[in-house]
């Protein structure tokens, strides 16, 4: 009668969990976007174990900001692409976000085309509000101008600036995109607001020296581009404005 009474037992015993129970979805994503902030590396390898063992579209744009923090640009727009996939399957709102990561992430690789169905995908969803809005509109912008759609690169920009008006990356933008279509006035009047927010951005001074030259202000191109240059020489937009500079040096 023992051991009868000792294999059901002995059977229980081996269907027990082991190790301590996983924690809750939220706790794990928590935990894996922290990691993903500050240790990309590990919370690669976080996310891939989560994927398998069922996290899902959460586990996808954890590995997505991972990649994002490592510049692993393609990478994390695939991760991003998948989660929205994965969320949207599942009926989860979430997804329009992670569109708009991916198209993001697609824009940062050099992909405007991806970019573009990434982010028309995240607007279509209609749930988009405040900045996270502005922030597609504007990524949208970018990514129609790289497609040479000005005319819609405009109107997303407007609708960009209605919802970030202190964003001077979206003030920068729409100057820039002003100038390219010969809108003299409404190129300076934006890239007046660009400077009032974020005069400290070589960009915006670049942009600032390429306006002026553009209405033919000799004086303001130059003080322009050499601000450019004074604030940050060796970014791309100080090396662009150094470049300008030649030509008041250069010899007949």
């Amino acid at each position: 009668m023992t051991l009868l009474l000792l294999a059901p037992l002995l059977f229980a015993q081996s269907a027990a969990p082991i190790g301590p129970p996983a924690p809750p979805p939220s706790q794990r994503y928590e935990k894996c976007l922290d990691l993903a902030t500050n240790n990309p590396s590990l919370a690669e390898a976080e996310a891939g174990q989560w994927q398998l063992a069922g996290g899902g579209f959460l586990a996808g744009q954890c590995l997505g900001m991972a990649y994002a923090n490592e510049q692993r640009w393609p990478a994390a727009a695939t991760a991003f692409d998948a989660a929205a996939r994965a969320a949207e399957k599942a009926g989860d709102g979430r997804a329009v976000n992670y569109w708009a990561q991916a198209g993001n992430a697609w824009l940062a690789s050099g992909d405007a085309t991806k970019a573009r169905a990434a982010l028309d995908a995240a607007l279509a969803g209609g749930s988009l509000t405040g900045l996270p809005l502005g922030e597609a509109h504007l990524d949208r912008a970018r990514a129609m101008v790289a497609g040479g759609d000005l005319d819609g690169a405009r109107d997303d920009l407007d609708r960009a600036l209605a919802e970030v008006p202190e964003d001077p990356l979206a003030w920068l933008l729409s100057a820039t995109l002003a100038r390219r279509q010969s809108q003299i006035v409404r190129a300076q009047h934006d890239i007046a607001e660009a400077l009032r927010r974020g005069s400290d951005d070589p960009a915006v001074q670049l942009e600032a020296g390429n306006i002026a030259a553009f209405a033919k202000d000799e004086a303001g191109a130059r003080a322009a581009w050499q601000q450019a240059v004074t604030l940050r020489p060796d970014s791309a937009a100080g090396k662009a404005a150094a470049a300008a500079l030649l030509q008041f040096t250069a010899k007949p």
